[in-house]
């Protein structure tokens, strides 16, 4: 029998939120080269789920916040 972690544990995870989270996009692309990007994890893997035959891979975007597209890359 597994032992479960216990809540006094520092490993131990609860939920925090019942907002939507979610801070990617997902671009599902086919064995030729044809994508689609989602902006939800639900809709990559149901993309996948039906239509694993024809995919490549799945990418995982970070989306640009304000602040990250303000910041200056290189030496500006």
């Amino acid at each position: 029998m597994v032992a479960l972690v216990e809540k006094s544990d520092p490993r131990y995870f609860s939920q925090t939120s019942d907002k939507m989270y979610d801070r990617h996009l997902y671009k599902v692309v086919t064995k030729t080269g044809d994508a689609t990007v989602v902006n939800n994890w639900e809709d990559a893997a149901c993309i996948w789920w039906n239509k694993k035959k024809i995919l490549s891979h799945i990418e995982v975007l970070d989306i640009l916040t304000v602040d990250r597209k303000r910041q200056q890359i290189g030496f500006g």
